[in-house]
């Protein structure tokens, strides 16, 4: 790997090949960061802005010795690390009555586990990597699912919730150099919303339960992403914000009576 020892802040995100992530990504490459994605997998195409390309490294993210290398290069190449966000995550809607218990687990440690790991390592090598008396800031992608019913995705919105006790007890232990935010996202439009909402019909009426009326998109969250992880938000720690374009209707708004 090659060494780019830079001035520049440097952005390391997680699941950051497709979907949110990958919004996230070029949002930051926008703004002149080096911006380091990881993921099992690489991208199908390279994650890039006009000449600006993300750099991939794969980790998985439910080995912590993978976690580790992970921090190490990024160490090694770069010299220096501002920004971690801990977007990747995400669980198939399942009975919660039969699933297997390993599949519980995997959700869990997918969704709560792996991000704490992230964040123990992000905070360490900012510490190391500090380079003057600005906060670094680490971000957890959360999920209204934390904060509301989850059926179908009751493991997922269980860890959801973790994460945002966590947040608030890392940016208590971690301040003043470390700040710590959660961004919870809503319905978003990505490449799997088919999955989730069926075809352009079935999107179509989800929308109209969205005060907004539309389903939230990648750079979305990127733009909170953005402004939370800048000077602008350097008083923001330990809090959620909720990017759910207004949340969801009350039943009552429509009913026929």
């Amino acid at each position: 790997m090659s060494n780019d020892r830079t001035e520049s802040p440097v952005v390391l995100i997680t699941g950051g090949t497709k979907g949110i992530g990958a919004g996230i990504a070029k949002t930051y490459l926008m703004q002149g960061y080096h911006v380091v994605i990881c993921a099992r997998n690489a991208p199908s195409e390279p994650i890039r802005c006009d000449t600006a390309e993300a750099v991939f490294i794969a980790c998985n993210l439910k080995q912590y010795e993978s976690i580790q290398s992970l921090f190490e290069q990024v160490k090694t190449r770069y010299g220096r690390l501002d920004v971690v966000i801990n977007n990747a995550g995400g669980s198939p809607s399942v009975d919660a009555g039969t699933v297997s218990p390993r599949f519980n687990e995997s959700i869990l440690h997918l969704n709560l586990i792996a991000p704490l790991h992230v964040a123990q390592l992000a905070f360490q090598y900012m510490q190391d990597l500090r380079q003057d008396d600005e906060s670094s800031c680490i971000i957890f992608i959360g999920s209204i699912s934390a904060l509301r019913a989850s059926p179908g995705t009751a493991a997922y919105g269980a860890a959801k919730a973790g994460i945002l006790s966590l947040v608030q007890s890392l940016a208590v232990e971690w301040a003043p150099h470390v700040r710590v935010v959660a961004i919870s996202p809503g319905l978003i439009r990505t490449e799997l919303s088919h999955l989730h909402y069926g075809d352009e019909a079935g999107i179509e009426a989800v929308e109209k339960t969205i005060p907004l009326q539309r389903l939230g998109n990648p750079e979305d969250v990127a733009q909170a992403c953005l402004y939370a992880s800048s000077k602008h938000a350097s008083y923001l720690s330990g809090s959620n914000i909720l990017l759910h374009g207004g949340g969801e209707s009350p039943a009552f708004l429509h009913s026929d009576s």
